[in-house]
């Protein structure tokens, strides 16, 4: 019994084994041992080989290269020593020995007489069948269901290259630039690139949807961010708008009367204050938010003249000192604290104005009002048309709220009042460190026009000067030059209780006493102060010019 090497058909004998693979495998039917490819030349299975297999280990891809391609391999060679089998050429083509031309006749005679069996021959068992589960066809890559299938699609679509002659072994070849496979046919290697191509195309469409959907998912990402970074900064700006209504007065927690009660209630559970005195300073109280009168118990008179008295007397180290007109002191009561700074230093203005006759004609005999009276004064005073915009900041809204005021509050009221004022606006520090000169020295021009000549104490007729500042405001009542040059403002401040402020009275002051009045350039280092200037009566003409201008506010600047 002979067995084939290449595709392991087994024969009776010697003749036999020759037909066969004359027959199978010469004839367009031989088969790589490594791959099963089929279909090609000779010459084409050698290069196929040659380039396709070359990692294959060297010494067996060799042996079982040169067995299956020679034909007279291992079970013929050994049984049949003399006889010549073909070798391999350095060109790789096929060199017939005696072999074949000793035993042609032969071979053709028995194929004539057995062509039936030559036929049935050639329909062997498909390489596929014995690969694959699923055959693929390894030109185009088609995947039929059977062996059959797959075999009548190659004799169909790939005839041209199945049924190349031993002879077309010339043919050109063509290299397929991608996976470097031989094929001697221009349309099948076009075929077979165009599946390369399709499968690159299917990748790089995979990559597209994924690029897409990493686009798509880092946007939804950013989205979700930029949308918590907005959540997190509106509510920050809402507990800021809160902590500023809280500030300012504007939560509707009750104005004046409300805190008042409150802060005595407080004291009685404390023990501080009896309950008999809870009663009678309730209803002092209600009677004056009823008349609409400072009760005057925050009320210290005759401050400046015991400055001049001061002066006069002591303070060696002063060159000149310049004091307002008379003005009293008015600090913030247990209804007002905290915010109330604003009404008490216009209470301090209105007590200097009230005691000038200059003033009798705009003022009526008007006596210091409280300061649910003057929240009530202001709103008339919007109601005018005075400060539009400073209205709709405080929502039209004064009365039974704890809403701060500042100068343009002070100045909306004054100007309907027919008190003529301005607003000088120092917005910049002007000196070194944050500190600003320039505002001293406007005050010192303002309280004296010639400093030559002049006596040591100078009680001029001036107003005192409404000094506003982030978050307080205080009232200037003087100036001083000290001997090495240098200025000191005299500031009433409505922090301070009567009781610190009645200590100047005393007929010997001492200078330590003086502390709390006196500011020096380097004490006043807030980055932006505005200063409010009385500077007489306004005729009915001037108030209503006024009133238009307030549409929008403007102020001097300096610098």
């Amino acid at each position: 019994m002979f067995s084939c090497v290449i595709c392991g058909e087994t024969v009776t004998s010697e003749p036999d084994m020759k037909a066969h693979l004359i027959i199978v495998h010469m004839e367009n039917e031989i088969i790589c041992p490594f791959c099963k490819l089929s279909g090609v030349n000779y010459d084409e299975m050698c290069f196929h080989i040659e380039t396709a297999h070359f990692e294959q280990n060297e010494l067996e891809r060799n042996f079982e290269r040169i067995n299956a391609i020679q034909y007279g391999t291992s079970a013929c060679a050994s049984n049949h020593p003399k006889s010549s089998t073909p070798s391999l050429s350095s060109g790789g083509s096929l060199k017939h020995k005696s072999f074949y031309s000793e035993n042609l006749t032969e071979s053709r005679e028995f194929l004539k007489s057995n062509e039936k069996h030559s036929k049935l021959t050639k329909v062997k068992t498909s390489v596929y069948e014995t690969m694959y589960n699923t055959p693929e066809c390894p030109f185009c890559g088609k995947v039929e269901a059977c062996c059959q299938d797959m075999e009548a699609h190659m004799k169909t679509k790939h005839a041209s290259l199945l049924d190349t002659p031993l002879e077309d072994c010339d043919k050109p070849l063509y290299d397929c630039p991608m996976c470097g496979l031989i094929c001697t046919n221009y349309q099948i290697l076009q075929e077979h690139v165009d599946l390369h191509l399709e499968e690159s195309s299917f990748g790089q469409g995979v990559d597209r949807d994924q690029c897409s959907s990493d686009l798509e998912l880092a946007h939804q990402l950013q989205q979700e961010e930029d949308r918590k970074r907005r959540a997190e900064v509106s509510r920050q700006e809402m507990e800021e708008f809160q902590k500023l209504q809280r500030q300012y007065g504007l939560d509707n927690s009750g104005g004046y009367k409300q805190q008042q009660l409150r802060n005595m209630e407080i004291e009685v559970n404390r023990g501080r204050m009896h309950p008999s005195e809870f009663h009678r300073s309730k209803a002092d109280m209600m009677e004056s938010l009823a008349i609409g009168i400072d009760d005057g118990k925050t009320k210290t008179s005759g401050i400046i003249e015991a400055l001049h008295r001061y002066y006069q007397n002591a303070a060696t180290d002063v060159r000149h000192v310049w004091l307002s007109a008379a003005v009293d002191h008015f600090h913030s009561s247990s209804g007002d604290k905290g915010w109330g700074c604003g009404y008490r230093n216009f209470q301090m203005l209105l007590s200097s104005l009230l005691q000038d006759d200059a003033y009798d004609d705009c003022l009526k005999g008007m006596s210091i009002p409280c300061i649910p009276k003057i929240q009530s004064m202001i709103e008339d005073a919007w109601k005018e048309g005075f400060d539009p915009q400073g209205a709709s900041q405080l929502n039209n809204r004064l009365q039974g709220t704890k809403a701060w005021i500042g100068a343009c509050e002070v100045y909306t009221l004054l100007t309907s009042l027919r008190v003529k004022c301005h607003i000088v606006d120092f917005h910049k520090s002007t000196g070194p460190l944050g500190t600003h000169p320039r505002l001293f020295e406007w005050i010192l021009n303002y309280y004296s026009s010639d400093r030559e000549g002049t006596p040591k104490v100078v009680c001029t007729s001036k107003p005192p000067i409404y000094l506003q500042h982030q978050g307080h405001s205080r009232t200037v009542v003087g100036i001083e030059e000290r001997k090495n040059r240098t200025l000191c403002l005299l500031i009433f401040d409505p922090g301070c209780p009567s009781r610190e402020m009645q200590k100047l009275l005393k007929q010997d002051v001492e200078a330590n006493s003086l502390k709390q009045l006196r500011k020096f350039v380097g004490n006043l280092k807030h980055k932006q102060y505005q200063i409010l200037v009385i500077e007489g009566v306004l005729s009915p003409e001037e108030k209503a010019a006024r009133r238009q201008a307030s549409q929008v506010f403007t102020a001097e600047k300096i610098p």
